[in-house]
């Protein structure tokens, strides 16, 4: 079976493109993400999978307990994923939607990993470091993770920088002392 993120990216991509265009960003992230919510209720998955409801009823199920969150093109863009039998992709699209809505807005979400607790002024200089580096607006989530034998473990989609990668973690060093 091809991978999730691959199935779901062309319903991803028409999803944000739609949004775009009409400006409605936000409500389409909120819907996703609750929609995305919704199905992963072992009660909800249990009710999407059952061979007995046609496309049409699953979908039925799923916009009567996220109704409040749906237009009507969101209503439409269930149907078509009931009917493709893809409604267990909206956790993924989902989570896409949202990495293309902070790429749009010029905004990252960072995870920084540290060996010793970092103070706000050592973050702020960090994120600012990362803005700089990414060319975005960087939101720094900071945890302590006493395993780091030193050094800092950084986080944001598919960029990893290590401890162990000392060129780089030198530089980051180096910005949070200046």
């Amino acid at each position: 079976m091809a991978e999730l993120n691959t199935v779901a990216r062309p319903y991803t991509k028409a999803a944000f493109e739609y949004a775009l265009e009409k400006g409605n960003l936000d409500q389409w992230s909120a819907m996703l993400s609750t929609a995305a919510q919704v199905v992963q209720d072992s009660t909800m998955a249990h009710v999407l999978t059952n061979p007995a409801l046609t496309y049409q009823q699953k979908a039925e199920v799923l916009i009567s307990v996220c109704e409040e969150q749906m237009d009507d093109a969101g209503k439409n863009f269930t149907v078509l994923l009931a009917e493709n039998q893809r409604l267990a992709l909206l956790p993924e699209i989902a989570l896409q939607f949202a990495r293309l809505k902070a790429a749009q807005e010029k905004k990252v979400d960072v995870d920084l990993t540290t060996a010793f607790p970092l103070d706000d002024a050592q973050q702020q200089k960090l994120a600012q470091a990362l803005s700089t580096k990414l060319g975005r607006e960087v939101k720094l989530t900071s945890q302590v993770d006493k395993s780091i034998l030193g050094g800092v473990v950084v986080r944001s989609d598919d960029l990893v920088i290590d401890g162990s990668i000392r060129a780089r973690l030198a530089k980051l060093a180096e910005a949070m002392n200046s």
